[in-house]
């Protein structure tokens, strides 16, 4: 279940990132050249936003790759990570599958113990 966590934040990290540059990039062009109505219009909170784009797919790649050895603290990053985007993004088409991955490999993590023990972390 760990190497699944791993796996899974790393794949969540990357498209999150694809996902974060996209967000980034459309609240930074908004800015510097207008709105067009009813086209391109701005975000409600542009600042909440860059922030979820940045910390978001670093809290899943963080996550993934600490799965293995501390899978708990681990998993607690790749649910912090899923719950940023959600709230950052919403769920659409563009982010079901790092939001989803995030999650499963959270889950995951957080109910894996350690590989020669049947015990979970706590």
């Amino acid at each position: 279940m760990r190497s699944a966590a791993m796996v899974l934040g790393l794949i969540a990290g990357v498209v999150g990132m694809v996902v974060g540059f996209f967000g980034y990039g459309y609240t930074a062009v908004i800015e510097q050249f207008g709105e067009v109505e009813g086209l391109a219009e701005q975000v409600m909170d542009v600042e909440t936003l860059r922030l979820v784009s940045v910390l978001a797919p670093m809290l899943a790649l963080a996550g993934g790759g600490m799965a293995r050895s501390r899978a708990l603290w681990g998993g607690i990053l790749l649910l912090l990570s899923a719950g940023g985007m959600y709230y950052g993004y919403g769920f659409n088409v563009f982010t079901m599958f790092p939001i989803c991955f995030a999650a499963l490999g959270g889950v995951l993590a957080v109910a894996a113990g350690r590989p020669d023990e049947e015990k979970s972390h706590f």
